[in-house]
């Protein structure tokens, strides 16, 4: 086994800055960002991880170019609806309903203030087809970096067995747990992958709970996606079994299970809405971040001595996926879909 300290290539391609945003900083006043979150800015998950791609983008800019305000835990939508008008009447600039539960919410609340943009994800609905033109949709290809963990959690199971806990069948989530899963039967067909929905993207307890069904049936890796997996990921550290992490880097959850974190990079998405914000053209746009164009990025965690054949598996398989030569599709019934070319 030998100690690898490493981002895959992809990661020191992009990652070196946030580039600048065209006239952001020829402004006289700060352009002002608003987001509403249903977790908190710290849950190493999907707040986290829009909450440092707002950091990052203040710190490029500078504060007298760059402002944001958050509101976080809204579990509740009526509330997270209440905080998204009130920003929007405050005159913010953009306003980021950071969580697909928001959408009818953002659909209702845009049309009132045709000159705020407005931002909501995981999904890539602007609801142009209701002639809303001020929304703008992101989501993450997350099943990109669920397929390259999945192909390295097959070589590294001893039991056979391994375990996914996951929120609301929905969103980048499901495209995490769908793309896990194909990444494990690509490589070998006999693994049985446990997947277990707890239909709450918060309840500790529940993610927990099945976490430890699974590791009752043998089950020697795990992975989940959303805020609740930090329950799941203390019941794989008191056996010692391997956890795979998404969203954000969850290496400080259990430093010696962590094999690798599937890290958002949202900036790919902010960027172009922010220099549409700048320039007056507010267009309602969708955007997705890839294993590509560097919104996705796997990092490895560095005090885990990760077999030389599964690094270089993984890397193999990102390149693929990079190169176009296996790629992603989801079916009219929601069945993700691997393709290869020959």
């Amino acid at each position: 086994m030998k100690k690898w300290s490493v981002l895959l290539t992809v990661v020191l391609v992009i990652a070196a800055a946030v580039p600048a945003l065209s006239g952001a900083q020829a402004q006289d006043d700060p352009l002002r960002v608003a987001v509403v979150m249903p977790s908190t800015i710290t849950d190493l998950a999907f707040s986290q991880s829009m909450y440092d791609a707002l950091a990052a983008i203040q710190e490029e800019l500078g504060e007298d170019a760059f402002e944001f305000v958050y509101s976080e835990n809204m579990f509740v939508v009526e509330d997270a609806a209440t905080a998204l008008r009130d920003y929007a009447s405050e005159g913010f600039d953009l306003v980021i309903a950071h969580g697909s539960q928001y959408g009818s919410s953002v659909a209702e609340i845009a049309p009132d203030f045709p000159d705020t943009a407005f931002a909501w994800g995981t999904t890539v609905d602007t609801f142009a087809e209701e002639g809303i033109t001020n929304i703008y949709a992101y989501e993450a290809r997350s099943e990109e970096g669920g397929f390259v963990m999945g192909v390295m959690a097959a070589m590294l199971t001893e039991s056979g067995v391994m375990g996914v806990v996951g929120p609301i069948e929905t969103g980048d989530a499901k495209l995490y747990v769908d793309g896990f899963s194909a990444g494990v039967m690509w490589e070998d067909e006999e693994i049985n992958v446990l997947v277990r929905y707890i239909q709450s993207f918060s309840d500790l307890a529940l993610a927990a709970e099945a976490a430890q069904a699974m590791l009752d049936e043998d089950a020697d890796i795990l992975t989940g996606t959303a805020q609740m997996v930090p329950g799941a990921v203390n019941k794989a550290k008191e056996v010692g079994a391997l956890w795979f992490g998404t969203q954000a880097n969850q290496t400080s959850l259990a430093p010696e299970i962590v094999v690798a974190s599937q890290v958002y990079d949202w900036t790919v998405a902010l960027n172009p809405i922010i220099e549409d914000v700048l320039a007056g053209e507010i267009e309602g746009e969708a955007y997705a971040l890839t294993l590509e164009n560097g919104g996705l990025l796997i990092e490895f965690n560095e005090d885990y001595e990760l077999d030389e054949d599964v690094m270089a598996a993984g890397e193999e398989v990102m390149q693929a996926i990079i190169d176009g030569d296996i790629s992603f599709e989801v079916d009219a019934d929601g069945v993700l879909i691997v393709n290869e070319t020959e």
